[in-house]
Formats: structure tokens, sequence, C-alpha cells
């Protein structure tokens, strides 16, 4: 994830997206067979959409030394980093289980992971590897895993009970899960959606046996809490964090997001400057702002 109405994809973070109108004709026959996350299958995958992560990355790698410290990585580990996305906290998680541990990125946006093999060559990280799969259905090569972790990319799972139990069976006995995923929308000011709801489609209700996804779908810790539980971890544990991060503005938002949002292109001239005008509140000079970020880290263990 990012910047949208709801908080990843099996993937990190995000601020990953809105949800999108459900698309009746993705199913054929008399009744209506929703695949898996489909609409985050849909935006993931799109080149335009996944383009703009680097961007986002600026403002959510200062979460990454957070969700390494709750999983506590020792070296030879094996580690499952869902969400992986473009693959910086596999590379950071890859560094601190050495030469002996190994880490396997798992996403289901193709472009993301491409963008991910391509930056572990080019750090010459012989230890990581990514596939590109769904965590709430799909297996992963490699299994089993000391530890399962996530920035900021299990927010969105239609089913989640679901994607945290197929975690689950992907670890040890004893494995260990860490994930950094948001709080509460007011809690995050950044967010800048309710600066242009007026100009937005109205998101449609999940599909029947379908939860709400989105950047902030776990921000309640008891909800939170009671999923994983439900998913068959135990020593369920939720820790608060607030930062402030110096980022450039457009880490956050910028024009071609507004449009992948959905605003209508005679109004993304409306759209821009009300973002603009939300966004002053946070402004530091020309190129660069100040975001007051609030994001909590869960920590679990498998039986």
């Amino acid at each position: 994830m990012w910047v949208q109405n709801h908080g990843a994809k099996s993937g990190s973070s995000s601020f990953r997206g809105r949800r999108e109108p459900y698309d009746a004709s993705l199913s054929t026959g008399s009744e209506v067979t929703v695949k898996a996350n489909e609409i985050e299958h849909q935006r993931w995958n799109d080149e335009r959409w996944a383009a703009l992560w680097p961007k986002r990355e600026r403002l959510t790698d200062a979460v990454t030394g957070f969700v390494l410290a709750a999983a506590a990585l020792r070296r030879g580990e094996r580690v499952l980093d869902v969400g992986s996305g473009g693959g910086r906290t596999a590379l950071a998680a890859a560094l601190a289980v050495g030469a002996d541990g190994t880490v396997v990125g798992a996403d289901l946006s193709a472009p993301l992971s491409e963008l991910a093999t391509r930056r572990a060559s080019e750090a010459g990280a012989a230890n990581v590897t990514f596939q590109v799969v769904d965590m709430q259905t799909d297996t992963v090569a490699g299994q089993p895993f000391d530890v399962a972790l996530s920035q900021f990319g299990v927010m969105f799972f239609d089913e989640p009970i679901t994607a945290f139990g197929n975690i689950r069976a992907h670890l040890k006995p004893g494995g260990r899960i860490a994930f950094a995923c948001w709080q509460a929308g007011e809690r995050n000011p950044w967010f800048f959606a309710s600066a242009i709801a007026e100009l937005l489609p109205l998101p449609a209700a999940p599909a029947p046996g379908k939860s709400p996804t989105g950047p902030f779908a776990l921000a309640d810790p008891e909800q939170t809490s009671g999923i994983l539980r439900s998913a068959g971890f135990l020593d369920v544990r939720c820790t608060a964090h607030d930062l402030a991060v110096d980022a450039p503005q457009d880490s956050v938002v910028d024009e071609a997001q507004l449009a992948f949002m959905g605003v209508p292109p005679d109004k993304l001239g409306a759209a821009a400057m009300a973002v603009a005008e939300h966004m002053q509140q946070f402004a530091l000079s020309p190129t660069l702002s100040r975001f007051p970020i609030a994001f909590q880290v869960f920590q679990a263990t498998n039986p």
C-alpha cells in the first residue's frame, strides 16, 4: 500500500488502494463467483499503478526497522515476506539472516516482483528470491519458514482469517509472525481521501462472504488480534508507533494517482487543488514535507 480508500495486496504498502466497483463480468454462470482478491489482482498488476510504488517507499521505508526488530531475525533463518512489493524489506531481512539464511518474497504483483528481483540482482543478494503468489490461497515454495513478516502488505486480503491461516501453515511449529499495518485513518492525516471524497466514485460493498480491504482494514487492534487468533496464532501482541517522516509530497500523492483512484478527467484540476490545500499543512519547503504517520506492529506465534 497505498493511498486510496482502503492499507497490502497480499502485498507492502500501502498505502495500497481504494476498492473499485465489483465487475460482475469477471464471473460467468447463473451465480457470481468471486475470485480471491480479484480487485487487488487487477490493481497491482496494472503497470501504471505499480510504477508509482517506488515513490511510496520513501515514506514506508521509515517503518522497516520496526518490522525487523519485531521479527527478531537470527542468522540462518528462513523468512517469508508477505506482500513484498519492491523487495526493500526482503533485502533488509536477507542481510539480517546472512548467507546461511534465506528470504522468499511473496506478492501477487508481477511488475513489483520483477522490480524486486532486479534490485536483488543489483545488490548481489543471492539468498533472496521472489514469487508471484496470492498468500490468501497459494502455496509458496521453500516452506516451512521460521518467520513471516510484512510491511503494509497484509491489509488487502478479502478473507483475512483464511489468509492468515494460510500464512501460518507456511510456518514451522513455534514459528513467528511480525507485520506492520496502519492505525486508524484519523491518526494518519496524510491520507488525503477526505479532501476529495466528493470527487470520487462511491466504493462498492464487498461481495458476499468478503471483507473490506484497504490501508486501514486492520486498524482496529482488537479486531485484528481476533483475526490472528481465529487463524490459529497464539501470544498475539500489538505495539503502536507514531513517527514524523520527512519526504517529498509525491511520496503520498501525485496527479497520476488521482486519475487511478477514479477522479474523472474533468475533475482532476479541482482534485489537485483540494489535495494541494490539504497537503499544505505538512510542507517544510516547496520540495519537502513532514508527514505524521501512525502504525502498529503485530507479533504472534504459531503453536
